[in-house]
């Protein structure tokens, strides 16, 4: 619901409206002063935030159908014809990959996640940034079927995507702007549903009716208005998911929300990688995110050597006798004070992110961390995570974003053509677009309720930096601007 005037009392474009009745008295406090606030805070923040909310709307559409553009664009590296029957060995498929791509080293290996999955063999290769070598090898034959240039398991295009729809390839600017889009996608959403059911209430039609769908009659701004704000109640679940779910992992939010995960102890718990009776090193205990395509460990200064590949056809029956099905990911041990870590990696509704440390020599468990006993705020975050990329629930989730997108442009472009629709048309008060929410309703706001707020508003700053910093940024504005007009006068 954004860059709306959501006044009461409309007579249709090129009118005025005379006196709002709901509207408070110069000087007097009532709880119109608080609708009048949130209507100019609505309108100003759709105003200028709508344009960062309609990039990254569409930035996320695109982000959403990467697995179909992945095999679109990779399909012959990505998957196989055959889907069952007898697979190469491991070891057989590392080595067939190896023997292809001899350069760089062996950071870890990923089965397939579907019957017609490819084996995805990654190496650490030398050369700038995060990017690694991926063979990708047929399972049933052992043929090696081609290399990418990948990020975190990422291929070059999504790797390309996620970087456009995170930061639109700008760096550090592209963040703050998708920041600043999820920090108030929350406050537009919030405000359009506190403006619209309000208003909805005092209707004639069944108030729950009038909420969720525009009178068909309706014409003009009228008509606009209804669109714009109905379709705004439809998506505002999903909106407030996506603004929370994106924050979790913004640069200033981000970081507020991991102090309070810290605070709660509410972090995944980590899985100890250290050899029974071995001292602890740097970078032995692979954590959530640790390591290189999130399979929980991190390449210490001093590398052992290359383990052969059937090292791998050990650690991975060792991890399938304690339970773990499904796609894994095996990494080698860190140094040699440390154990394999496989772990689960099936990121599709029910999922499955079990994980356990090998012994390099016994082929024993020596640690286990399971999903079922991570603590809920870890779980919520992780899931977050995966239903904003469109992955939780497959193709589902993947229809659910792309409507949540389009809905959310179609919403934005409604509420600019109704500040348009309201402009003045009479000749002596001709405009080109619709007027400005008068200043000052913050004086006419109960006492108690600006009391309580104000404090509120500074918690919310804290924990939402960018935000803070633009609502702060707009008041300044505004009151410039407002000792200019008064001057002019």
């Amino acid at each position: 619901m954004t860059a709306t005037i959501d006044h009461d009392h409309d007579t249709g474009p090129g009118h005025d409206s005379g006196p709002d009745p709901r509207r408070a008295a110069p000087g007097v406090r009532s709880r119109h002063g608080v609708r009048e606030l949130l209507v100019r805070l609505h309108f100003y923040a759709g105003v200028f935030v709508a344009p960062f909310l309609v990039v990254a709307a569409l930035t996320g559409l695109v982000y959403a159908l990467t697995p179909q553009l992945d095999q679109l664009v990779y399909g012959d590296r990505l998957s196989v014809e055959r889907t069952g029957g007898a697979t190469v060995p491991l070891s057989g498929q590392i080595a067939a990959a190896r023997a292809a791509y001899p350069e760089g080293v062996l950071a870890s290996v990923a089965t397939p996640a579907e019957p017609d999955g490819t084996t995805r063999v990654v190496l650490d290769v030398p050369g700038p940034g995060e990017r690694q070598r991926t063979v990708f090898v047929d399972p049933y034959t052992g043929e090696v079927r081609g290399a990418l240039a990948t990020r975190s398991g990422a291929t070059p295009l999504t790797a390309w995507l996620g970087d456009l729809h995170r930061d639109l390839r700008l760096g550090e600017t592209g963040r703050l702007y998708s920041e600043a889009a999820a920090s108030w996608l929350w406050v537009l959403v919030a405000g359009g549903l506190v403006l619209w059911l309000g208003r909805a209430r005092g209707r004639r039609a069944a108030s729950v009716r009038g909420a969720l769908l525009p009178v068909r009659t309706a014409r003009g701004v009228r008509r606009t208005r209804g669109l714009h704000a109905a379709t705004g109640v439809w998506l505002a679940l999903g909106l407030l998911f996506l603004s929370a779910t994106g924050l979790t992992w913004s640069q200033y939010s981000g970081e507020r929300f991991g102090r309070l995960v810290d605070a709660v102890r509410g972090d995944a718990p980590k899985l100890d990688t250290r050899l029974p009776g071995a001292a602890p090193a740097s970078g032995a205990e692979g954590g959530e995110h640790a390591g290189h395509g999130g399979d929980g460990a991190t390449a210490d200064a001093a590398e052992p050597a290359e383990p052969g590949p059937a090292a791998f056809d050990t650690a991975l029956a060792t991890a399938r006798r304690a339970g773990l099905d499904g796609p894994v990911v095996l990494t080698p041990p860190a140094d040699a004070s440390a154990a394999w870590v496989v772990a689960q990696k099936d990121d599709v509704w029910p999922v499955r992110y079990d994980r356990v440390a090998v012994h390099p020599v016994t082929g024993e468990v020596t640690a286990r961390t399971r999903w079922a006993d991570h603590p809920p705020l870890a779980k919520l975050s992780k899931l977050g995570v995966q239903g904003h990329m469109g992955v939780l629930f497959g193709v589902a989730n993947q229809v659910v974003l792309v409507v949540v997108a389009l809905g959310l442009v179609l919403v934005v472009l409604w509420g600019y053509r109704m500040w348009w629709q309201r402009r003045p048309t009479r000749g002596d008060r001709a405009a080109r677009l619709g007027r400005v929410p008068a200043r000052g309703a913050w004086r006419r706001v109960p006492l108690p309720v600006l009391v309580a707020g104000v404090p509120a508003v500074a918690a919310v700053g804290w924990a939402l930096p960018v935000l803070g910093c633009t609502l702060l940024l707009f008041l300044v504005v505004d009151a410039v601007a407002g000792l200019v007009a008064g001057r002019a006068r």
